[in-house]
């Protein structure tokens, strides 16, 4: 017998998955976060779940909000579930469900005097944010833009604004109006830097309309580093039916992930923070080593194996792992241009970690999707593989991998696969993306003109050269022969 998850329930759905161990009603907001999708719900979230149920901090309780259709549909379905998430974690010999708690509201979408009057409360410390690499308004070189029509509507209308920064601006405004110490802003998105590229945007965003205030806020509020880790691909009715059946529990959006999660914070607060260290989270003084690694290493093995997978044909990113070919030519690639110019972490081997990354992609119980992988590619190029590339030509090192992990990506664009297949693109940039992989067959160059892609990189004579033959080896001999000429040391030109 089934039941709907709801804090009506929870005594019944206690039969097949683990529940809160504390009283949701003892709970109070301090965090306002943007953006509550399935990676925030399986990693900051649980964090926070699991700090409640030692019995601690119950005054950091999460409020979300956001300013997209898709948070007011995450809205009405969490709503109706007392914003109750069940959570899947998976591995190999493992699968377990666990309840969690955390949330007790979201605030209404596009409701910008109601997001602005909590952001305003004092018992709000933090704002958090997982708005995706393409929500911070930035360029190839992580340059925030001021001149996009989003933000620029929000610099001439700070009273009623509808980005995420704008309602940010806002809400500092309103504090400091009120004489309330300013919150802490935290990014919890894969971006390099990801506390500086944020508050470039806030301040960015509120110089459009008062230059002072912005220098207090670059004066005055926290903005941590972050590097953040845990593989949770996208919901869909094939995991809500698998609850249904194997735990008998209704939850409208559950959300499904691997069991490893990390997470690597900058301890820089502007009025406190909860004692995360006591969950698992990792407090340094600098968070970017860590960064370097997992964008570098992660992120850009995802984006290394996401085209060549989808040329040939394959979903799930762990039959993709069980190619022969994907695999070593992801393991040369890491080996020969990726690991050797990330520099060293503490206490971390990155051999080592390379090969905790391979288990986790070779996870089927995860089901994590090539077309996650590839979706965004314009925002995620230029975060996860080309500041490798740029690397590596500085160095004087040679970049025939990664020439080929962008040539991949622009064949993709063609938009076909080797089989003939249509291939649907999930990127804001696709149509001219689209346009310039076609021309690219004939002139290499068209699809290296994206300066606020590929920048600097674009303009190195050997990153040209690369990127022309393995794209020309691509066209004439497909994918897999591109792959087995690379492994076999013979794709440069």
């Amino acid at each position: 017998m089934t039941c709907k998850l709801s804090l009506a329930t929870l005594s019944d759905v206690a039969r097949t998955a683990a529940i809160p161990g504390y009283d949701r009603a003892s709970l109070k907001a301090g965090i306002v976060h943007f953006g509550v999708g399935n990676f925030h719900r399986a990693h900051q979230a649980i964090y926070l779940d699991d700090l409640f149920n030692a019995g601690t901090d119950h005054d950091w309780a999460i409020v979300g909000a956001g300013v997209l259709p898709s948070d007011a549909a995450m809205r009405e379905k969490l709503a109706a579930q007392d914003f109750l998430t069940t959570v899947v974690e998976q591995d190999n010999n493992k699968t377990a469900a666990r309840v969690t708690a955390p949330m007790i509201d979201i605030l209404p979408v596009g409701d910008a005097a109601a997001i602005i009057g909590r952001l305003a409360d004092p018992e709000i410390r933090i704002v958090s944010m997982t708005i995706t690499e393409g929500g911070y308004f930035i360029d190839a070189s992580g340059t925030f833009n001021p001149a996009h029509p989003a933000i620029a509507a929000d610099g001439e209308n700070p009273n009623a604004p509808k980005t995420v920064f704008g309602l940010i601006v806002a809400g500092l405004k309103a504090r400091k109006d009120k004489g309330i110490e300013p919150f802490t802003v935290m990014s919890c998105d894969n971006i390099p830097h990801n506390g500086i590229v944020t508050a470039n945007a806030v301040v960015g965003t509120a110089a459009l309309s008062d230059t002072a205030f912005a220098d207090w806020i670059r004066a005055n509020v926290a903005f941590p580093n972050a590097m953040v880790d845990r593989i949770t691909p996208a919901t869909s009715q094939r995991e809500i039916d698998f609850l249904r059946d194997n735990f008998q529990i209704e939850d409208s959006w559950p959300v499904y992930c691997e069991e490893f999660k990390q997470w690597v914070l900058e301890d820089k607060f502007t009025a406190g923070r909860p004692a995360l260290e006591k969950a698992g989270v990792t407090f340094v003084a600098d968070v970017t080593p860590y960064e370097h690694m997992k964008i570098r290493i992660l992120n850009g093995g995802h984006a290394a194996i996401a085209y060549p997978a989808a040329l040939m044909d394959i979903h799930f990113v762990h039959d993709s792992m069980e190619d022969p070919l994907i695999r070593a030519f992801l393991a040369k690639l890491e080996k020969d241009e990726i690991i050797p110019i990330v520099p060293p972490v503490p206490n971390t081997s990155l051999t080592d970690y390379f090969a905790l990354i391979e288990h986790r992609l070779l996870n089927p119980k995860i089901a994590d999707t090539i077309p996650r992988l590839a979706q965004d590619g314009s925002n995620r190029q230029p975060k996860f593989i080309l500041p490798s590339t740029l690397d590596n030509l500085r160095q004087g090192r040679d970049v025939v991998g990664l020439a080929l992990v962008s040539a991949l990506w622009c064949r993709y664009f063609a938009g076909k696969t080797d089989s003939g297949k249509e291939i649907a693109f999930n990127d804001a940039s696709a149509e001219r993306l689209h346009t310039a992989a076609l021309k690219a067959k004939d002139d290499p160059s068209a699809f290296l003109a994206f300066d606020d892609i590929f920048g600097e990189v674009a303009k190195s004579e050997l990153f040209r050269k690369r990127f022309a033959y393995a794209l020309k080896t691509l066209w004439e001999k497909g994918t897999r022969e591109t792959l087995q000429l690379y492994l076999d040391g013979k794709l440069a030109a």
